[in-house]
């Protein structure tokens, strides 16, 4: 039988670690303390392990060890010395400190940050995208309130569940986690809305559970916009008020100036604000009245609305995450465990992403996911295979149909 069209000398994996540079990793375990007292199962090893276990979507140690010696021939390429048992790696999620992989994310997005969007201007996209942040977090549910506190109670037993968020901050334009940060599942989002973190002219979208009026003034003081969506209890003064016909499908709209007023001990805070309110049709068509806040008195309502709308593209991220890396089973109890995973569910979500954005064929995200789960330890070119997988069947159904070749009799 010949060999697939596609065929290269390196498992799909090695080609996906191609993306790594494993001196860097090893420089950056090794300021962090992550090498101290190892002799074998080092930051490149347990990276390697880990990535290979969140890809194939393994379930347990028991599993990863089964997988890893099935195929033990294949890893060779991976210049792995030294296979873990089910206890080294358990030790290491406890011990290699999880902000070591967070290092490992962010040098991979800042080296490939460039091939995640394009900077030509004639893509159709609005002026704003490219200085647009979107911040937001999900909980990631955990099977005990004793790793990080957990939120809410179960109906039936009464019992909370824990769990630990996950506050990330993206670029509308790159659509993968810029920032990250790791609290329990009881912390409030507003204490990750940080003012000093963004500079002048920096645009900032986010949901009604940030809303701070003394953060919204340290924005406006630093020249920070932000865009959120603005609460029903609210207590304001209004200033000014106008209503005027869009020519959007958003029917009439209504622009206001509002005036927040907070009395604390230390001091007043006043806050000046526009409110947006739009008509907005739910998918079984019925019509809602959405209101938005903004510190921003230039720009359109229409944009203003654009880019709260744009601010569901970190749900979709979340979205994508949980469904294509499930993270139900986790390799660790340990805090730090769990984090280490969740780096890992990150790099991984990256490095898909960078092969989407690398190929000329379109894919879903979860499609792609799924055949590179598949085709993991396969000997198959990662650029040649998604460019054109039905070319070894196209190549088969030419020869079955091509008319035999007649013997000669001489």
């Amino acid at each position: 039988m010949n060999k697939s069209t596609h065929f290269i000398g390196q498992p799909l994996y090695v080609q996906l670690l191609n993306y790594f540079n494993r001196d860097k990793i090893l420089s950056l375990s090794q300021a962090q303390g992550g090498e101290h007292y190892i002799k074998k199962f080092d930051a490149w090893h347990h990276l390697v392990v880990m990535l290979y276990a969140v890809m194939l979507r393994l379930d347990s140690l028991r599993e990863i060890k089964a997988s890893l010696f099935a195929n033990v021939n294949r890893f060779n390429h991976l210049g792995l010395k030294h296979f873990p048992c089910r206890s080294t790696l358990s030790d290491a999620n406890k011990r290699r400190d999880s902000e070591i992989f967070g290092s490992i994310y962010m040098n991979l997005y800042e080296k490939y940050r460039h091939k995640l969007y394009s900077d030509s201007p004639n893509c159709g996209q609005p002026k704003w995208l490219k200085n647009l942040k979107i911040i937001d977090s999900t909980t990631i549910s955990l099977f005990s309130n004793l790793v990080f506190k957990g939120v809410g109670r179960n109906p039936k037993t009464g019992k909370k569940k824990g769990g630990i968020k996950v506050h990330t901050e993206i670029f509308a334009n790159e659509n993968v986690p810029s920032d990250i940060k790791f609290t329990s599942a009881a912390s409030h989002d507003q204490f990750a809305l940080i003012p000093e973190r963004y500079a002048n002219e920096e645009l900032i979208a986010f949901d009604r559970a940030y809303i701070n009026y003394e953060k919204f003034s340290e924005l406006t003081q630093r020249g920070v916009i932000y865009v959120t969506k603005m609460k029903n209890n609210l207590s304001f003064e209004r200033i000014a008020d106008t209503d005027y016909q869009m020519t959007t499908d958003y029917g009439a709209v209504r622009v206001e100036t509002i005036l927040f007023h907070k009395h604390t001990k230390e001091k007043d805070i006043y806050h000046k604000a526009r409110k947006i309110t739009y008509q907005d049709k739910t998918k079984k068509g019925k019509i809602r009245f959405i209101s938005l806040l903004t510190n921003d008195f230039q720009m359109s309502a229409e944009d203003i609305i654009a880019i709260y709308k744009r601010r569901w593209q970190i749900e979709t991220l979340f979205k994508q995450i949980k469904q294509n890396f499930p993270l139900r089973y986790f390799y660790g109890e340990s805090a730090n465990a769990i984090k280490i995973q969740i780096w890992i569910t990150l790099i991984a979500n990256l490095l898909i992403t960078l092969v989407k954005n690398k190929i000329k064929r379109s894919w879903s995200f979860s499609g792609l996911a799924t055949m590179i789960r598949i085709l993991l330890m396969s000997y198959v070119s990662i650029q040649s295979f998604f460019e054109q997988p039905h070319r070894d069947w196209d190549r088969l159904i030419t020869q079955v149909k091509a008319p035999p070749e007649e013997l000669s009799l001489f």
